[in-house]
């Protein structure tokens, strides 16, 4: 009987000794299991900061994009102003430049010959035949030129006659005389001139007055005329 014990004994002690080795062998494979997991969770955790650092540096560089596509469209704003302000300029240059340009030239008669008088009143010369007439501030049907701006202007006017009647045109500022021309009853044919500068307002007129009883003569030739133009503005 003990010796039946004793064996039993033994049996259990193998059996014990073997679970026992069973057991070991498992527990460092779980530990070698758990040693893969933590360097693949480390290599994780790296790959995840690379990701994050990564993140980072996209979200600064789309920051920066960001930035500077305002900072550009901040300029581009301002290039729109200041072209504009140049086109404005321009503008404003160009229609000043177009004010300057004035100038006209005209001969009494649009076609044909004759005299013009003499009658026994003052009478307005309208100068039918245009040459020229830049900024359109000579009317033909009055014969008056208007002055569109402020300015210093030059004027000059001619007149011609046939003998034995006396010639004299007088050139008026708003209807007040400034200078005229005169030929006293010439032997034959005669021509007289005269000019003169003057400081205009917009608006004041200019025209030329055939004296009572004088008269003068024009034909293709235009030797009878007037003209100005502008100085410079003021």
């Amino acid at each position: 009987m003990a010796v039946l014990q004793m064996v039993l004994l033994l049996c259990v002690g193998i059996s014990f000794a073997k679970d026992s080795c069973s057991t070991n062998v498992n527990i460092y494979a779980e530990l070698e299991k758990l040693k893969n997991m933590d360097e693949r969770i480390e290599k994780l955790e790296g790959t995840l900061d690379k990701v994050l650092s990564e993140n980072v540096a996209l979200k600064t560089t789309v920051q920066d994009s960001q930035n500077k596509l305002k900072s550009l469209q901040m300029e581009n704003e301002a290039l729109k102003t200041t072209v504009q302000d140049s086109q404005n300029k321009l503008k404003s240059l160009q229609m000043e430049n177009e004010a300057k340009k004035v100038a006209f030239s005209a001969g009494l008669l649009e076609s044909g010959s004759g005299n013009t008088g003499p009658i026994n009143t003052q009478k307005t010369l309208v100068y039918k035949k245009v040459f020229s007439n830049i900024g359109g501030a000579y009317d033909s049907n009055t014969g008056i030129f208007t002055a569109p701006r402020k300015g210093a202007y030059y004027f000059r006017f001619y007149g011609h006659c046939h003998g034995g009647t006396t010639m004299a045109v007088t050139l008026l500022k708003n209807g007040k005389t400034q200078c005229s021309l005169h030929s006293w009853k010439p032997a034959s044919n005669s021509n007289a001139s005269n000019g003169v500068v003057l400081t205009l307002e917009t608006g004041d007129q200019i025209s030329t007055q055939l004296w009572a009883n004088t008269w003068v003569y024009d034909d293709p030739a235009s030797y009878t005329s007037f003209g100005g133009f502008l100085l410079f503005p003021m």
